[in-house]
């Protein structure tokens, strides 16, 4: 053409409409949220169709078998009162007064006491940790674990005596019976043990 709509130079206008890019993003986006959909749909559709649901259940059964279910521990007993027992005080120690001082204080919270003194041969300067709690093989009333919570770090041991009285051997470790709180809470414990679970989860 010539004139004013003569072409000059050697590019030519391009004639094709610019792209939308926005457009594209908003496609794009559109097409996933649709097949999402779709695949929740499809999920849905096969555990209708499936039993699904019965997972659920199963699992809600399994976590309920899991837990405990309040079996009491064979451990569990009537324990005697403090009053019902009586217990003989013996230093094994060096240091003197031990044996008196410790069974004004049994007595004070409510134990009998029966012998005062030092402590026969066989334990005699040989008790290195706080103590030992003797008592006769046939106690199985729980006369020993009863007194074993006035002393933390006690060992309990048995011997051939007759009778039903128990020993409280101090030792070198010993400094002072445990605290009033803390011996009624160890005794809490004992008369209650934990529930047995019931499961091998």
């Amino acid at each position: 053409m010539g004139g004013k709509y003569r072409i000059t130079g050697d590019r030519y206008p391009r004639m094709r409409r610019p792209r939308n890019r926005h457009r594209i993003v908003f496609a794009a986006i559109g097409s996933a949220l649709a097949l999402g959909v779709i695949g929740w749909g499809t999920l849905q559709l096969i555990e209708v169709f499936t039993g699904g649901g019965g997972s659920t259940a199963h699992a809600s059964e399994d976590r309920g078998a899991c837990e405990p279910q309040g079996t009491p521990s064979p451990s569990a007993r009537p324990l005697p009162k403090p009053a019902a027992i009586t217990v003989n005080v013996y230093n094994a120690t060096t240091r003197g007064g031990l044996a008196k001082e410790t069974a004004d204080e049994l007595r004070k919270r409510g134990f009998k006491v029966g012998k005062v003194g030092n402590a026969p041969a066989a334990y005699d300067k040989k008790v290195k940790g706080a103590g030992v709690v003797l008592g006769p093989k046939a106690a199985t009333d729980g006369r020993t674990d009863v007194l074993g919570t006035q002393l933390a770090g006690a060992q309990t041991r048995t011997d051939a005596r007759k009778g039903q009285d128990v020993d409280l051997i101090i030792g070198d470790g010993y400094r002072k019976l445990a605290a009033e709180r803390d011996a009624r809470r160890a005794l809490a414990a004992l008369s209650q043990p934990a529930p047995r679970s019931s499961t091998n989860c």
